[in-house]
């Protein structure tokens, strides 16, 4: 049985700036990851530490999350729109203000535990416990942190960890999946005797599950602003088992992606519908900017209004990093 001792460190939740509750959130536009990490961390800080702490979300999680809640049971965390000033905090899943509530900089933030590359720009009341780990999944890295305080985890905890984990390695296909996040999923699914590839598909299919969604909440469903040089990008992704679902929609879609940067405040919106089962993605050609963008940073000949990418599946690994305007 995988098993890692937690490390000890000072407490910076039990300290002197407050006894208010403790919230933990994610990003925006959460996707299972920053729906099921708070959850997991609610139970740690008020089981284990004995600490008062409150999953929250930033906005309506996926269908993918909404699975994963209706499938353990777990109740959806409340939607918040902003923080109080000293309200204390965790964030989890991004340590990027722009992805974070308006007054992040206002609020207390006691910890981050994140797995993607380090931005900058939040501000502390004090120093704080950061841990920001080359795994795939924030939920891996509690797993580690947790260590063996997991043995008393409840099972539809376990379960959300398994399925935050095997979302954000799209099951173990994503570049970013590492080998301790395999360990863990194997370690989780066995406790929780569950055959995980069969849970993966249905996890997949309720992910490409978009009929209820409008076009413009399908582009920033999975989505995250970045600034290339001066240009700015809302970079959406659609990970789906079907791929021809959203496809059939492009027209409508290319057509609302000027109405979403406009009211976003970008330069442009890209949309890559990754093929999970096929290992790529397809990203739609609205005008000759968005074309410019794809030649230079995928190396590729743009003929139409979409172009295939074979290979592409990570926004953190793959796209972020080879964007050029």
């Amino acid at each position: 049985m995988l098993r890692l001792h937690s490390i000890e460190r000072p407490n910076q939740y039990k300290t002197t700036r407050g006894s208010m509750q403790t919230l933990i959130f994610g990003h925006k536009s959460p996707d299972t990851d920053s729906t099921g990490s708070p959850l997991i961390w609610q139970w740690y800080l008020n089981e284990i530490q004995g600490i008062d702490a409150s999953a929250k979300l930033l906005g309506e999680p996926n269908t993918e999350a909404l699975f994963m809640l209706d499938h353990w049971s777990l109740e959806k965390p409340e939607i918040i729109a902003d923080v109080a000033d000293d309200q204390p905090c965790v964030i989890v899943d991004t340590n990027n203000p722009a992805e974070l509530p308006a007054n992040i900089n206002g609020a207390d933030v006691r910890a981050i535990i994140d797995h993607h590359k380090l931005v900058g720009g939040l501000e502390t009341k004090g120093p704080i416990d950061i841990t920001i780990r080359p795994l795939a999944c924030t939920a891996t890295i509690m797993f580690d942190m947790i260590g063996d305080d997991m043995d008393k985890m409840p099972d539809p905890i376990k379960g959300a960890m398994l399925t935050c984990i095997l979302s954000d390695t799209l099951e173990f296909r994503s570049p970013t999946t590492t080998d301790h996040d395999r360990e863990v999923c194997k370690t989780l699914a066995g406790e929780l005797n569950i055959d995980m590839a069969r849970y993966a598909a249905d996890m997949f299919a309720a992910k490409s599950d978009v009929s209820s969604f409008s076009d413009a909440e399908l582009l920033r469903m999975d989505s995250k602003e970045f600034t290339v040089d001066t240009t700015k990008l809302r970079v959406s992704v659609l990970e789906t088992t079907s791929p021809a679902t959203v496809l059939d929609r492009k027209t409508s879609l290319m057509d609302t992606m000027k109405t979403v940067a406009s009211d976003d405040g970008v330069d442009q919106v890209l949309l890559f519908v990754v093929d999970i089962l096929n290992e790529e993605a397809t990203l739609l050609i609205p005008n000759d900017a968005v074309k410019s963008i794809a030649e230079k940073s995928f190396n590729v000949s743009v003929t139409g209004n979409t172009v295939v990418l074979p290979g592409i599946m990570s926004r953190k690994k793959q796209i972020i990093p080879n964007l050029e305007v």
